[in-house]
């Protein structure tokens, strides 16, 4: 990336900015969900945008959070905004609240809304960037699902709006408010097994080129806006990309959106979950902010594994954390006075007195928790009503998104790309710099 790209910021003005820096992490604490009464100068309003699983499920979580109202809804689908609205009105008739949730098809025409204190964006990845700049320039701050973006770019335009505009952003990277990952990233930041050496982050496959065959695209469906700034043309509607609803009878999603399994629509699990598990790893070596100089692709030369590594020896790679689970996520840190295994089901370690009981295993050994999110709403909603940064300000999701795009950039060229998180800026690297994972060209008429 060029300076021209990124305008001139550099890992001092980029550090400046976070509110996290290297700085140690606090552990949350417990809150009341029910029996608070929360005065009105507390309430704070949302708005959400991309109303899929994602977007329900964190609906949920944040109907937990006291004193939270949902007053719009938007998203190209007809029928999920209709379901959505209908979750919004059932929830508010069991909690007293007035019978209104508005729909929008256009996003912008929500943002021009002044009843809205922040605004959730659920939408895919190539969609981020644009709807939380605009909320930012909106007055509204922003919780966005992990990745932060698609590009490299993106991630660091996004930066610049939330401060330029001195919003609130929280990443959904919510495994920054699990107990299990917390207690991790606090042990090997105290030194429990010593300098870190090798870390095992299983995240999964990168995106593979997009093969799907062409469907005619339903009338309740805006596959043209849902589209927005891509501009690939082989790009066509399949109904793996936007999963199809019925609301008579009731069926829901039978998938999660597939386009984040492919080249052209999405970063494969390199970033879906590489969000989560690298973004922990990062957390634990103090590397938020900063982030690998080398990034090699598996198969390069006999490479076994994706491998990033660090100035400061440590080395990371895509591989399995558990000896007898190659599928299974999570991260294994090793160090010269043992190891820290963890999970979102559990975390362990070779010394086990390490680790209090009552964070070791509490979900069953064949229970995966894929979505607990509800603290991290409330730390969102928290940091809305004190105006400070949350526990994954935006800074944080940007070098984690900058790491998983590295990856993958280096899986698709075939070959190591040098990466310096001084200048943030990749090492004579002019293939790697106009890569379409560092930016590409917005379809018009969008413009980042």
């Amino acid at each position: 990336m060029n300076n021209k790209e990124n305008k001139g910021m550099k890992r001092r003005e980029f550090l400046a900015l976070s509110a996290l820096g290297l700085t140690g992490l606090t552990i949350l604490p417990s809150y009341v969900v029910n029996g608070r009464r929360i005065p009105p100068s507390d309430r704070v309003v949302l708005g959400f945008i991309g109303l899929g699983r994602q977007g329900l499920s964190d609906f949920r979580a944040f109907s937990s959070v006291p004193g939270v109202q949902v007053a719009a809804c938007c998203d190209v689908d007809s029928m999920k905004n209709l379901r959505f609205r209908n979750r919004v009105l059932e929830w508010k008739k069991e909690v007293g609240l007035p019978l209104r949730c508005d729909t929008y098809e256009h996003y912008q025409r929500m943002l021009e809304r002044t009843d809205i204190d922040a605004i959730e964006v659920c939408t895919p990845d190539h969609w981020h960037a644009l709807q939380t700049i605009h909320a930012c320039e909106a007055g509204m701050d922003v919780y966005v699902q992990k990745p932060l973006a698609f590009t490299i770019k993106e991630g660091y335009e996004m930066v610049s709006a939330v401060r330029r505009n001195k919003r609130v952003l929280q990443v959904g990277s919510q495994q920054r408010s699990q107990d299990t990952f917390l207690k991790a990233i606090q042990m090997v930041r105290e030194g429990a097994i010593g300098h870190i050496l090798h870390i095992h982050a299983r995240v999964g496959d990168p995106p593979a080129p997009f093969d799907l065959p062409e469907y005619p695209v339903p009338d309740n469906l805006n596959f043209n806006l849902w589209l927005g700034p891509l501009n690939d043309p082989a790009i066509h509607y399949h109904p793996d990309l936007c999963p199809p609803i019925s609301l008579d009878p009731v069926q829901n999603e039978t998938l999660w959106g597939a386009w984040r399994w492919y080249r052209e629509t999405g970063n494969g699990f390199t970033a879906d979950w590489g969000a989560h598990m690298f973004d922990i790893a990062q957390a634990a070596i103090g590397m938020d902010g900063l982030g690998p100089s080398e990034v090699i692709p598996k198969g390069y030369r006999g490479q076994e594994w994706l491998t990033f590594k660090y100035d400061n020896g440590i080395v990371m790679t895509e591989s399995p954390y558990l000896p007898d689970n190659a599928r299974a996520q999570g991260i294994m840190f090793e160090g010269t006075d043992g190891w820290i295994r963890v999970s979102r089901r559990s975390i362990e370690a070779s010394d086990p007195s390490k680790i209090p009981g009552d964070t070791v295993d509490r979900s069953g050994a064949d229970e995966v928790r894929f979505e607990v999110s509800s603290p991290h709403m409330q730390d969102f909603i928290d940091a809305v009503r004190s105006r400070k940064d949350p526990v994954a300000p935006v800074e944080v999701g940007c070098s984690t998104n900058t790491l998983c795009n590295l990856g993958n950039i280096a899986t698709e060229l075939g070959r190591p790309v040098r990466w310096n998180p001084a200048t943030l800026q990749f090492v004579n690297d002019p293939e790697a710099a106009s890569h379409r994972l560092t930016h590409y060209d917005y379809r018009n008429p969008y413009k980042l």
